[in-house]
C-alpha cells in the first residue's frame, strides 16, 4: 500500500513538473525578465495549419491562395480567445498568420500567464539579431563598367540568355536590409516602376521599426544581393543573373544588420501575400507573391533564436510554390558549421560559396547540420561567393564583396531563368530543386565532413556549384 502510494506521489510530481508553465518559455527569454525586466517574446500557439493539402494542387496560385487561406483561418479562429485577453488587459500584441504566433512584450508574470494556457505551444525570445554581413574590399566608379561579371558567367547565365531566357514574366524577391529602388542597374527591373511613375505597393514593405514608405538601403547589402538577382544598367554593368526578371523587397534587417525573428517572419508573412504600403496583412495578395526569395542573412541560436522559432515559417513560403534560397553561413571552415537557422532547414535550399577556382571559401559553413540534432546533409548547393561586384546605394558599384550572401542569389535569380524556360516547374519547388542538383557541377571534397566527402552529394558542396545552362536544357 506504501508502495502504491509512493508510486501516485511520485507520478504526480513528475506530471506537476511536466506541466509547468516555465518548460515552455525559452530560457533566453527567462533570462531577459527576470529581476522584473521586461522583453518581447513570440507566443507560438498548439494548433497550426495543415498545408499538405497544397502538394497536390497544380498551380503556384492555387497553392498560393491555398495555403494564405489555410494559415488564416487557422489564425483567425485560435487566436481570438488569446487576443481578447490580451485586449482586457490592454497589452498590445502583433498578430501573425504564417505561423500561429502573436507577438507580446510584458514581464515575467506574464509570460507565466501565457505560458499556463493550454492554447500555447511555447514561448520563444524575440531578441534583436545582428547578421555579420560581408564587407567589400574595393570601389569601383559608376562610369566604369565590367561587362558580365565572372561569377555570372560561371552558373553559365549568359549561355540561358542566348536559349532566349533572361527572366521575363518571373519575380524575385529581397528580404534583407533593404534596396534603392532607382539605382541605375535596378530601376528598370522594379516590379512597382512602368517606366513614368513609381507605386510601392504590393512591392515593397517594411518590417523593421522605421516602417519606411518607400525602398531603402542605409546598410547597402540588400541593394547589392539584389543586383546580384537582377542588375544591369544597360551600358556595361551585368552584375545580375536574371535582368528580364522583376524585383520586389521587403527589409527585415536595419542599417546595421540587426533583424529579429519577428521581422524576418513578418517579411515572408508580407512575400507570401504582398499587400499596399501602411496597409495590413489581410489585404493581402497571393496572386502577387514572388517565384523566389533570396535569404543572405541568419538567425543564431548564440543570439537567442529557436532552432525552430522560423521552420513553419520557412515551410510555409515552400509550400505556398515560392523557392527559398538561403544563404548557408560563414561560419566555416569546421564540420557542422550549418547551424542557424532558416539554412538548417529540410525545406530551405541552403548555398555554400566558392571562388574563382571552383574551390570551397574557407568562410562557407558546412554540414552535417547538429543544431537541431537531425545529422541532414547541408549545404544543398553552391555558387559563386568570393570577390564579386555588385550594386551600392548612391549609384555606384563594389567589388571584392565575399561571402555566402553573395552566393545564395544565383540561385534565387536562377529559378526565373528555369521557370521562364520551364513553366511546368512554376510553383513546383520539389521537382526545381531536383533539377538544380542533377545539373549541378557535381564536386567532391578531401574535407570529409559527416563521412560525405567523396560523395555526390556532401557537406561542403552539397550537390556542387549551379549551372544554370544544364538546368535549362534537362528533359
Amino acid at each position: 500500500m506504501r508502495k502504491a502510494f509512493l508510486l501516485v506521489f511520485v507520478l504526480s510530481i513528475f506530471s506537476l513538473a511536466a506541466t509547468n508553465p516555465s518548460d515552455k518559455i525559452a530560457p533566453r527569454l527567462l533570462a531577459d525578465t527576470a529581476n522584473g525586466a521586461s522583453a518581447e517574446a513570440l507566443v507560438v500557439l498548439n494548433e497550426q495549419a495543415d498545408l499538405t493539402p497544397a502538394a497536390s494542387l497544380h498551380t503556384k496560385l492555387e497553392k498560393g491562395r491555398f495555403v494564405v487561406n489555410a494559415l488564416r483561418a487557422v489564425a483567425a479562429r485560435t487566436q481570438a480567445p488569446l487576443r481578447a485577453y490580451l485586449d482586457a488587459r490592454g497589452i498590445p500584441y502583433q498578430s501573425f498568420y504564417i505561423v500561429n504566433m502573436i507577438k507580446v512584450s510584458g514581464n515575467a508574470a506574464l509570460m507565466q500567464q501565457l505560458a499556463a494556457r493550454a492554447d500555447v505551444a511555447r514561448i520563444d525570445a524575440n531578441p534583436t539579431v545582428r547578421t555579420a554581413l560581408p564587407l567589400p574590399t574595393g570601389y569601383d566608379l559608376p562610369n566604369a563598367p565590367a561587362a558580365i561579371e565572372w561569377n555570372v558567367s560561371r552558373v553559365r547565365a549568359p549561355n540561358v540568355w542566348a536559349l532566349g531566357f533572361r527572366g521575363e514574366g518571373r519575380v524575385v524577391a529581397s528580404a534583407d536590409t533593404g534596396v534603392q529602388w532607382d539605382h541605375p542597374a535596378l530601376k528598370s527591373h522594379y516590379r512597382g516602376w512602368n517606366g513614368s511613375t513609381v507605386n510601392h505597393d504590393y512591392n515593397w514593405h517594411d518590417g523593421t521599426s522605421a516602417k519606411s514608405p518607400t525602398p531603402v538601403d542605409p546598410n547597402s547589402h540588400g541593394t547589392f544581393t539584389d543586383s546580384e538577382m537582377v542588375g544591369d544598367d544597360g551600358v556595361g554593368n551585368q552584375v545580375g543573373v536574371a535582368p528580364g526578371a522583376q524585383w520586389i523587397a521587403c527589409r527585415n534587417m536595419d542599417s546595421g544588420g540587426n533583424g529579429a525573428p519577428s521581422t524576418y517572419t513578418e517579411c515572408f508573412q508580407f512575400l507570401i501575400a504582398p499587400y499596399p504600403v501602411g496597409g495590413d496583412p489581410s489585404q493581402g495578395d497571393p496572386a502577387l507573391a514572388p517565384d523566389s526569395v533570396n535569404n543572405s542573412w541568419i538567425c543564431p541560436a548564440s543570439e537567442g533564436c529557436s532552432a525552430n522559432t522560423l521552420l513553419a515559417v520557412v515551410d510555409s513560403v515552400r509550400a505556398a510554390g515560392i523557392f527559398p534560397s538561403m544563404a548557408a553561413g560563414n561560419s566555416g571552415s569546421g564540420c557542422s558549421t550549418v547551424s542557424d537557422p532558416p539554412a538548417i532547414y529540410d525545406s530551405s535550399v541552403s548555398v555554400g560559396a566558392t571562388n574563382r577556382s571552383n574551390q570551397i571559401s574557407s568562410f562557407s559553413s558546412r554540414g552535417p547540420v547538429q543544431a537541431d540534432g537531425s545529422g541532414r546533409l547541408k549545404p544543398d548547393l553552391s555558387a559563386p561567393g568570393e570577390g564579386i561586384r555588385g550594386a551600392v546605394p548612391g549609384n555606384g558599384y563594389q567589388s571584392g564583396w565575399s561571402g555566402t550572401s553573395m552566393a545564395a542569389p544565383h540561385v534565387a535569380a536562377g529559378v526565373a531563368l528555369l521557370w521562364q524556360a520551364k513553366p511546368s516547374l512554376i510553383g513546383d519547388i520539389n521537382r526545381t530543386e531536383i533539377t538544380f542538383k542533377k545539373a549541378a557541377y557535381h564536386l567532391k571534397s578531401t574535407q570529409n565532413c559527416g563521412g560525405s566527402g567523396q560523395n555526390v552529394p556532401n557537406n561542403v558542396f552539397g550537390y556542387g556549384i549551379v549551372n544554370l545552362q544544364k538546368a535549362v536544357q534537362a528533359p
